[in-house]
């Protein structure tokens, strides 16, 4: 088959690799409208599945183990996460995972695509998804929530796209964090967080975050880039070393705060055009799986269309479709569950720090009663407690690697 991918990114480069090694036969072209392989994030984070089976690496690894091997060598492991609650001493939560550099990322991608044989070709773009989809076999759309041709076809995908309440900023900061960290600053406007990971021996991700009221109320909507890194470098000063909070500010000099766009999609394909990642489907980033959802997409869809004629699509799709979809919509439920919960920080803020940081970590649960969760008597949230000394810590990660290699085994 001919197989055009539109997107640069982790889900369309991975799928022409994908569908080249499901069919060498495959003649796979990736556009990109960048002018080169640059990209515009920092540093992705990936949680330690409880299930082995479902971590990022692993199912890349299922695909293409050469794929893994390189995202292997330059991952940034990390253990453990803690929250701070203004001045409060610091919370520790439990966890484990490992951070990847967004562009080392993509430069693995694109070696590894180009040595497969797909022609990988950037400040390309494809004008019109009608002609597009009559000049190829199969197109794979994998542009990002705003992607453009998606729009075009929304009434055949049944897209529905809304906007969450809080507003963001994706930053940088050059200096490596110990672990991944939360850290709730109070001000005069209402509370203003952030989430932040290594990814490099001298970088982290800085993701902050607020309602629009703090947003609006501490000035960020009216503020120049340089003054409002200025501002919130000194807000998280004790949290970063000191050291400067970077952005990449839009052409006219503006911070790029976002509101963070929900997608879904009742249909992730229409005729020989199919969705894969943002395209098809976002999940909050507060649960982490952006990255690793576009990734398991990709290598289904490879799956589904190898070996596969033109005339044998519709079914190969729909398979895709049914695979994915129960998937993503379980862990976009999970993704709301945990937006929402950054949507109330300031009533949940009213809690004792130890109480605040177990509700943190345990926020994609619902509760029948709300304040159930914050019991001491729970064995839950006895063990939680018990991690807030270090003994208790590393009996913690003792039993969840035991976890871990029981459900390897």
């Amino acid at each position: 088959m001919n197989i055009l991918c539109v997107g640069g990114g982790p889900g369309g480069l991975f799928s022409a690799i994908a569908a080249r090694l499901a069919d060498p036969r495959h003649r796979v072209t990736v556009v990109e409208r960048r002018p080169d392989a640059g990209t515009y994030g920092w540093g992705i984070a990936v949680s330690r599945a409880g299930d082995p089976r479902d971590d990022l690496l692993a199912g890349v690894r299922a695909t293409d183990p050469s794929t893994a091997r390189a995202l292997e060598d330059c991952a940034l492991p990390w253990s453990g996460q803690h929250v701070s609650l203004g001045d409060a001493p610091p919370v520790h939560l439990g966890g484990s995972g490992y951070c990847i550099g967004r562009q080392r990322l993509i430069d693995v991608l694109v070696d590894r695509a180009r040595a497969t044989g797909v022609d990988v070709r950037f400040g390309a773009e494809v004008a019109d998804l009608g002609r597009a989809a009559a000049e190829h076999d199969l197109v794979v759309l994998a542009d990002g929530a705003g992607s453009r041709l998606r729009r075009s076809w929304a009434g055949r995908f049944r897209t529905v796209e809304r906007a969450g309440r809080n507003v963001h900023v994706w930053l940088n900061c050059p200096t490596a964090l110990a672990d991944f960290t939360y850290a709730f600053e109070p001000t005069p406007a209402g509370w203003i967080w952030f989430y932040g990971y290594p990814y490099a021996p001298d970088a982290s991700t800085v993701i902050v975050e607020c309602s629009p009221e703090t947003w609006a109320g501490l000035g960020f909507d009216a503020m120049e880039d340089a003054a409002t890194m200025a501002s919130l470098s000194r807000r998280f000063a004790r949290h970063l070393d000191g050291r400067p909070l970077q952005s990449r500010p839009d052409e006219r000099g503006r911070s790029p705060w976002a509101h963070f766009p929900m997608i879904t999609n009742e249909r992730w394909y229409a005729g020989n055009v199919v969705l894969v990642g943002d395209c098809a489907h976002t999940a909050h980033f507060s649960i982490g799986s952006g990255t690793k959802l576009a990734l398991q997409d990709a290598a289904a869809l490879g799956r589904a269309v190898a070996s596969r004629a033109p005339d044998e699509l519709p079914p190969a799709l729909q398979c895709y479709q049914d695979r994915r979809l129960p998937v993503v919509r379980a862990l976009q439920r999970d993704a709301e569950q945990s937006a929402g919960w950054f949507e109330h920080v300031e009533r949940r803020a009213r809690l004792d720090p130890v109480a605040f940081g177990y509700s943190l970590r345990t926020r994609k649960m619902a509760p029948a009663d709300e304040n159930q969760e914050f019991r001491g008597s729970s064995l839950e949230y006895g063990l939680h407690r018990a991690t807030q000394w270090r003994v208790g810590r590393a009996a913690r990660r003792t039993l969840a690697a035991t976890r871990r290699a029981a459900l390897r085994g």
